[in-house]
This record gives C-alpha cells, sequence and structure tokens, in this order.
C-alpha cells in the first residue's frame, strides 16, 4: 500500500511514539465540534480556521491564548471540563487512522511503543480504547504528566525515558506543526502523517 510505505519508518530506530488527536484517531473534527459548542456558550466564537492551526497544544493553553489574544472572559478550567464531557458523548463515533494504526499494529512486540498526548489523562484513553489500539503501547503520557506541553520535548522525553529508549533512537508520529517541533526539541526523527 503506497500510502503506509509513506510513514513506514526507517532504520534504525529502537522505539516509536506516536500523538494520538489527528495522529493514532480521527477526533479533530469532532474536537472542533465540541469546542466550538461549548465556547459557544460563553460566547467565543471559534473559527475552524484558527482552531485547526492551534489544536496540536493543550486544552488550557489554546483557551488561556484565546482569552489573551481576544480579550474573551470565561474560567477556562471550567470550559475545559465542560468540553471532555461532551467529548466523551461522542467518542463512540471516532475511527482510528487506518494507515497509523496499521504501523502501531505491525509493530506491537518488535519494538516498544508510546502514545504521547497533550490531552487529559481521561479523554485520551478513552480515545484509544475507542479506537481499539490502548492495548498496542508499553506506556501513555499525558499532559498531566509534564510540567509543559508541545512543542515543548517534555511529552517525548517523558515517553522515551518511560521506554528505556534514548531519545535519539526514537521515532515520532504527528500531525501538528507544534508536535513536529517537539519532536525536534526532543532530538528525535519524525513522521508527519498529514500526508496519509
Amino acid at each position: 500500500m503506497l500510502v503506509s510505505s509513506l510513514i513506514t519508518p526507517n532504520p534504525p530506530y529502537k522505539a516509536l511514539i506516536f500523538d494520538c488527536d489527528g495522529t493514532l484517531a480521527d477526533t479533530i473534527p469532532i474536537h472542533y465540534q465540541t469546542w466550538s459548542k461549548i465556547l459557544e456558550s460563553v460566547r467565543v466564537n471559534l473559527s475552524k480556521e484558527w482552531y485547526y492551526q492551534h489544536c496540536g497544544i493543550s486544552a488550557l493553553e489554546m483557551l488561556q491564548i484565546l482569552k489573551n489574544r481576544f480579550g474573551y472572559e470565561f474560567d477556562a478550567e471550567e470550559v475545559a471540563a465542560a468540553k471532555q464531557r461532551y467529548y466523551r458523548t461522542l467518542i463512540h463515533t471516532i475511527q482510528p487512522i487506518s494507515a497509523v494504526a496499521k504501523i502501531a499494529q505491525e509493530h506491537y512486540g518488535t519494538v516498544p511503543m508510546a502514545v504521547a498526548s497533550g490531552s487529559h489523562p481521561s479523554t485520551l484513553e478513552a480515545t484509544l480504547k475507542a479506537i481499539q489500539l490502548h492495548q498496542y503501547f508499553h506506556t501513555v503520557v499525558s499532559i498531566n504528566d509534564v510540567k509543559k506541553g508541545k512543542p515543548e520535548p517534555d511529552l517525548f522525553l517523558l515517553a522515551a525515558q518511560r521506554l528505556g529508549v534514548s531519545p535519539q533512537d526514537c521515532i515520532v508520529y504527528e500531525d501538528s506543526e507544534g508536535g513536529l517541533e517537539a519532536a525536534r526539541r526532543a532530538g528525535m526523527r519524525s513522521i508527519d502523517v498529514r500526508i496519509v
């Protein structure tokens, strides 16, 4: 399959690290739908273009940028919690991104693998279970495990540490500019799955 060959990791590597939203799981449209609906309730108009440019960062970071840049007034933690609740009602509709899921399935048992995502841990776990991929990963790193999210390298560095592999021996699968920058700062090679 041509698509899969475009994202097949090239040796040498000792571990694979995957982002979740937009990489393993086709969640970005659902995240936009839920953010848009919840933010509308606090009189924030979220454009699709703006969201797609910022969707690689954590929820609270994104909300803070919205507040700082546009002067909106709302409780970021309350909005994030409401968004998580609404997202969970739609989680059964999420599908895996098949070409990337296939890479994880093919490498299961041959190299250690991790998920490193800026999502909240309960949302991340529920998403991985919904797409039936959670069992393939040795560890899952969420935004709650680190001080700074992407584009800082913390998520990927912690994933490598938990896998017992040097950063330079990891390949990261990502779909956002922030995530690709985080991989670069971590000293890891990366594959941009937006080509599939």
